[in-house]
């Protein structure tokens, strides 16, 4: 049993640093991705601009992309529950995801939130 255990934590770990040594073609780099989708139901326009000035800018200076959308879930009552959202696409490097992590905490803070969806991935970036 414990020899199946180590097995499983070493296939994950190799599993881990495979996933950031990917290979890209040309001048592009293995960069991560996270996405992150925001419910904003009760969040302004001038409070969500305030929030990414103060909580996203300053953490990833070098770029980020907001989308507008509508989401949707099922709530714990078996209704269909709907409101806006934003969804932030941020490509990093791979020693980033304490400030992601403050993100999401910041934000449920600030706007009573039970959570905020992350998404990671790795992709192929080039500038």
């Amino acid at each position: 049993m414990m020899r199946n255990i180590l097995l499983a934590v070493m296939i994950s770990a190799c599993g881990a640093v495979s996933a950031h040594a990917q290979s890209c073609s040309g001048n592009a780099q293995a960069m991560a991705r996270t996405e992150l989708l925001f419910g904003a139901g009760n969040v302004s326009a001038t409070q969500w601009r305030d929030f990414l000035a103060k909580e996203v800018t300053p953490r990833f200076p070098y770029g980020l992309t907001v989308l507008d959308g509508t989401g949707q879930w099922k709530a714990p009552d078996g209704h269909i529950a709907k409101e806006k959202s934003h969804v932030l696409l941020v490509w990093h490097g791979f020693d980033q995801g304490a400030k992601i992590e403050a993100i999401r905490d910041a934000y449920k803070r600030r706007f009573h939130q039970q959570s905020v969806m992350r998404v990671d991935g790795t992709d192929c970036v080039s500038f």
